[in-house]
């Protein structure tokens, strides 16, 4: 079956004629925009003046971004937040993950075209003259950075002196990984989904005040001591948890040796961070996961253990509300989730089925097939009003390309057709809750070469326009491939 051939009443959700279904009006008259990519290919003589016009509006939207500048995802996740990060970064001095840990998995691309799975670094590393922060809000687990590290360098990737990592960040264990899958199993039909990276553990650790931070490798007489604490915590907690002399003899040897490995890294991060902002130097803050993951805002508890939404930023890096300037939204032009919990737009129909394919929606971190569903305009409301986005950039827009029609879910509704106003926090009624769809058209063409908005088909032009309307946040970035140049400024 064929993505051209997908009928819209596959999933009963969206059944045309139902009461969850609206067709959007014909398509209008777009405005009219002028945009380009960051990096062009090699034009003709004839067209130079046009592309160096082009080029100089592209950084000319970059350059208008603020002094501290962030990404953050506006859904559940896998927006396509490292290919942004990697592009501005080459405009920026600082990137910075705040928050999160391994269970963050950002592909990016090369100007050769090389893939590459970050899950600690931050996405900069491949712009040679940036500086990448690991802040104190992030949970860090040495073996993986450091077989992250090794990758990098294996590829001609220089690392020394560019990766700083915060004093303050907690130490994420391998123990914590195994308390993850215990965890899980003991949740059985209401597991959460996890990476089973340890993520929820460690920062369990940190809020019960019992877990060790980076900085408490430079001082390896007492680590002994509080990994007993927190190893015989995780024996009286989990029957299947098995703590033995061996394992605290092996782990503290273990991280004998990290830390004399991590020692030049390990940084005073709030400091370095106060100090850039006051040496004018511009900070590009990345986030990992999203806001509809978000501790506080996101589908509790089928969430992840930090905040990453806009507020993620100061506590995680220790600098002041005031300085955090422009936020941009990424979010992909259809919805995506791995693991557990509601999702109100989801194709539970051979839709969804062809859309993962189409979009390559298979994990980055677990490698695990990610649901899939038309694009959730509530959802999306509800991130920009929490996070004060400037604007958005829209990912994967070339994946619908041969699609008939495309849904957009613009309301919901209860059973007895009232209206929610805004993203419930009550996970019941967003179980229960009906979706209603608005149809337009699709453009039925390739558009991964294009690279000027003005070129992109009326129909896709519509897509783009219509959600700017329905969110009140423009547009500025929309991605039409994987790759570095794939990238249209609007």
């Amino acid at each position: 079956m064929s993505l051209s051939s997908l009928s819209l009443d596959s999933n009963p959700r969206f059944a045309v004629g139902g009461p969850c279904y609206r067709r959007y009006p014909q398509l209008h008259h777009p405005r009219s925009f002028v945009a380009c990519s960051a990096k062009r290919p090699a034009v003709s003589a004839s067209l130079s003046v046009a592309a160096d016009s082009a080029a100089t509006e592209s950084l000319g939207r970059i350059g208008s971004l603020s002094q501290v500048s962030g990404v953050l995802g506006c859904q559940w996740g896998d927006e396509g937040k490292g290919k942004l990060v990697d592009i501005l970064a080459q405009h920026f001095d600082i990137v910075a993950r705040c928050q999160g840990g391994a269970n963050a998995g950002h592909t990016i691309y090369n100007s050769e075209g090389k893939k590459f799975a970050l899950h600690l670094v931050p996405s900069g590393i491949l712009n040679e003259d940036t500086t990448c922060v690991i802040g104190n809000g992030v949970v860090v687990h040495l073996p993986g950075l450091f077989k992250e590290i090794d990758g990098l360098e294996s590829n001609g990737v220089s690392c020394k002196g560019r990766i700083l990592v915060s004093d303050r960040a907690h130490l994420l264990f391998d123990f914590h990984q195994e308390i993850d899958g215990l965890r899980e199993s003991e949740l059985a039909k209401s597991f959460i989904g996890t990476t089973k990276r340890g993520i929820g553990p460690c920062y369990s650790s940190k809020v019960i005040r019992n877990g060790i931070r980076v900085g408490d490798l430079r001082h390896m007489d007492t680590l002994p001591q509080k990994l007993d604490l927190l190893l015989s915590d995780a024996a009286a907690r989990f029957q299947g948890f098995k703590y033995t002399p061996d394992m605290l003899r092996e782990e503290v040897e273990a991280y004998k040796r990290y830390a004399e490995r991590l020692e030049p890294y390990i940084t005073d991060t709030v400091h370095f961070m106060n100090d850039s902002i006051s040496q004018k130097k511009k900070i590009l803050v990345e986030g990992g996961q999203a806001t509809m993951l978000d501790i506080d805002f996101g589908t509790y508890p089928f969430v992840t253990s930090s905040s990453p939404s806009a507020g993620g930023i100061c506590t995680g890096l220790g600098i002041a509300p005031r300085a955090v300037g422009d936020l941009i939204g990424v979010v992909k032009a259809y919805t995506t989730r791995v693991g557990s919990g509601p999702f109100p737009t989801e194709n539970l129909g051979p839709g969804g089925d062809l859309l993962r394919l189409a979009g390559q929606e298979f994990g980055t971190t677990t490698g695990r097939p990610r649901r899939c569903g038309w694009l959730d305009i509530v959802a999306l409301k509800f991130a920009c009003q929490i996070n004060g986005f400037a604007s958005l950039n829209l990912t994967k827009l070339d994946v619908l390309s041969d699609l008939n029609e495309i849904q957009l879910g613009v309301a919901y509704k209860r059973s007895d057709g009232t209206r929610v106003e805004s993203f419930p926090g009550d996970l019941r009624l967003l179980e229960e809750l009906q979706v209603e769809y608005e149809v337009l058209p699709g453009w039925k063409s390739d558009i991964s070469s294009i690279r000027s908005y003005a070129d992109l088909p009326k129909a896709a032009q519509q897509y783009v326009e219509r959600i700017e309307e329905l969110v009140g946040v423009p547009i500025h970035y929309i991605g039409i491939g994987p790759g570095r140049d794939a990238l249209i400024y609007k």
